[in-house]
């Protein structure tokens, strides 16, 4: 019917859309209920081995067939690699519309998005991004202009201070705060970092340089103050999804909440469970706020797992049972039965060593390639000791995460003064512990080593210096090489001496992570214990080095293919047949630090779940009964706590002992 003013149209005659995709047949109910509900907040509590990108590959090629603009959905990962794989699939599932999906990393997102709407920021579209390298350099230059490289007490590195800035815009937290909560070693740097800051920002401001943080930092800005650019990407954008939502920081869930403003279509898929980087800025309160943020959340777990056994999984659930705040659920798998978990308790730290070198052997004699083998830990040099023993055994591996024990710099400083008591003519090593001493520069200590390698007694060349400002630091260390060389010492007793010795040494060169350093040496000792010589350690840690990193074994044919040793933050995604968890004991894990910390303790509980989620047939978690304390010297261990009311039927103790 019509007026003179108006024309009123019919509906339009709706059809339901025709599916090629068997939803029902390919997904379990839970993940189903997942892809298939398309409108308002969703939560989807993706627990470990779940199906998790199965389930969001499944929602971008549904959205789609229900006749979705491709371009409208929005899926935001933390790897590039991640985001691509998941529309491949997609597109592999339905149709080549999946490629018109918009996905990337946040940071990805941002730049695209800054790009565009430069002017509206009183920016130039060309703006250049700095990697870390170049953000590092900026430091050092502007810290220079201030003149804070020339200070009597040492400023912090470069590289230091780019993580405080880091750390600060992740963390959504003002400077003074992080450094007294996060850095109370830098706190007399306090009002300089400040000043430093300033000048820093105002100097990339001023050249059109953003590094990463600016990315996210300038992005919300852009949708905080700019409404008309927030409602245009909102609804352009209209269905979001967020990958790992557990690894956000405060930034990016509010970036997230702000693209949303105009239709809540937000489904965010993550594990609360598996929330452990909360030293890169990820806060575990995102997901467990994610309802308060989006009143009307709908709520779905993923139960259903479909990598480990029933075994491994009434361990993993025990362990995340007893945490604080969780999202309820509980694992279970149809993939049938398999062997109980071990908690092996081990006389020593060697011992542990051994007993996963010979277990590794036995695996792979029944037929258990060694790429699908690993052995995990909370802390780099937890692994030190077991890479002597695989080395022994043969056994070729990669490692994943942390350092190069042998190349560390206080290892070497350590191992220098050693070698002087077995060679008083090695002259790397003279020149190295001069190098430690306060006033003594390359050339003096090049000129001291020629001096003293041609005399027939060193310390009393040390001795003889005079009216010199390292004069007393000379004399120190000839009373120390005296010490070591005056009788027949056990290495670890001689050690003991160099680092009583180091320590100022340390902190004085390396205080801005002193306390983990020393942590290194500290089980460095623990290593020497083993040794009756100092001339089989040096000779162990000359020929046989724990440092087999991924850049070194790359190009390695191995026809059989590499054992991984890996910290579990670099473990996370992955999965072995049979994996061993080192050094769970408290103190270790939870480290020390973070027991008297509830939050703190609450992502190591985390930390220990994830690592024993990454096994699918076989789980032993290691711990050693001695250990060694620097201030106590040997101690009884207490295995972890997190381990704590585990059944023996569900957790069986095993003890080792010689044949």
């Amino acid at each position: 019917m019509a007026t003179s003013n108006t024309y009123v149209l019919r509906p339009k005659p709706t059809r339901e859309p025709e599916f090629r995709i068997d939803y029902d047949n390919l997904l379990n109910a839970a993940q189903l209920e997942a892809a298939t509900t398309t409108e308002g907040p969703v939560l989807v509590i993706a627990g470990a081995g779940s199906g998790k990108t199965r389930t969001l590959v499944f929602r971008v090629a549904r959205l789609v067939e229900m006749g979705i603009e491709p371009s409208s959905l929005l899926l935001l990962t933390f790897t590039r690699k991640a985001s691509s794989e998941m529309l491949q699939r997609a597109s592999s599932l339905l149709d080549g519309r999946c490629d018109d999906v918009s996905g990337g990393t946040f940071h990805s997102f941002a730049n695209i998005v800054l790009r565009r709407n430069a002017k509206a920021l009183g920016m130039d579209s060309g703006f250049t991004i700095l990697d870390r390298g170049d953000n590092e350099d900026v430091i050092s230059l502007v810290r220079a202009r201030l003149g804070f490289d020339k200070k009597e007490k040492r400023f912090p590195r470069k590289q230091t201070i780019g993580s405080i800035f880091s750390m600060a815009v992740n963390k959504s937290r003002p400077l003074p705060d992080l450094i007294e909560d996060s850095y109370s070693h830098l706190i007399d740097h306090t009002d300089d970092l400040q000043a430093l800051h300033a000048t820093y920002v105002e100097y990339k401001t001023e050249r059109q340089l953003l590094d990463y943080d600016d990315l996210l930092l300038t992005l919300h800005r852009l949708l905080e103050t700019n409404d008309k650019v927030r409602s245009e990407l909102s609804r352009r954008y209209k269905y979001i999804m967020v990958d790992e939502y557990q690894d956000t920081n405060p930034l990016q869930a509010a970036i997230v909440r702000l693209l949303a403003s105009e239709h809540d279509n937000v489904m965010a898929v993550g594990d609360d469970a598996q929330s452990i980087y909360a030293f890169r800025g990820a806060s575990f309160r995102n997901i467990m706020d994610f309802p308060d943020l989006f009143p009307g959340t709908h709520m779905i777990t993923l139960e259903e797992n479909y990598r480990s056994t029933q075994q491994i999984l009434d361990v993993t659930n025990h362990v995340i049972a007893q945490a604080r705040e969780r999202y309820s659920k509980t694992l279970f798998t149809n993939n049938g039965d398999g062997d109980i978990p071990l908690l092996i308790a081990a006389e020593g730290e060697n011992y542990q060593s051994r007993f996963v070198c010979q277990r590794i052997l036995e695996l792979r004699e029944e037929g258990v390639p060694l790429p699908e083998l690993a052995v995990l830990f909370r802390s780099s040099f937890h692994s030190f000791d077991l890479e002597l023993e695989l080395t022994r055994h043969d056994i070729p591996f990669v490692k994943r995460g942390g350092f190069k024990f042998i190349e560390t710099a206080h290892v070497k400083d350590a191992l220098a003064h050693l070698r002087i008591i077995a060679n008083p003519r090695d002259t790397v090593s003279w020149h190295r512990a001069l190098l430690l001493l306060e006033g003594i520069g390359p050339r003096t200590a090049q000129a001291l080593t020629a001096e003293i390698t041609t005399s027939a007694d060193p310390t009393a060349v040390l001795d003889a210096s005079s009216g010199k400002a390292y004069s007393t630091s000379l004399r120190a260390l000839a009373g120390l090489l005296r010490k070591l060389g005056g009788s027949r010492q056990h290495p670890e007793e001689q050690l003991n001496q160099v680092l009583k010795y180091y320590d100022p040494h340390l902190k004085r060169l390396h205080r801005d992570d002193y306390p983990k350093r020393s942590k290194d040496l500290e089980h460095m000792v623990s290593i020497a214990a083993r040794y009756k010589t100092l001339d089989t350690l040096l000779a162990d840690m000359a020929l046989e080095p724990p440092n087999n990193s991924v850049g070194d074994v790359v190009a390695i044919d191995e026809p059989e293919g590499l054992l991984t040793l890996s910290t579990i933050h670099s473990s996370k995604g992955l999965e072995w047949h049979s994996v061993f968890i080192l050094w769970a004991v408290d103190g270790r894990f939870p480290s020390m630090q973070s027991m008297h910390d509830d939050v703190e303790l609450e992502e190591e509980r985390r930390l220990l779940y994830v690592a024993a989620t990454r096994a699918k047939q076989n789980l032993h978690i290691c711990y050693p009964i001695n250990m060694y304390d620097r201030a106590a010297g040997m101690v009884l261990s207490k295995p972890s706590r997190f381990l704590d009311g585990i059944p023996e039927a569900t957790l069986q103790p095993m003890q080792l002992v010689e044949e």
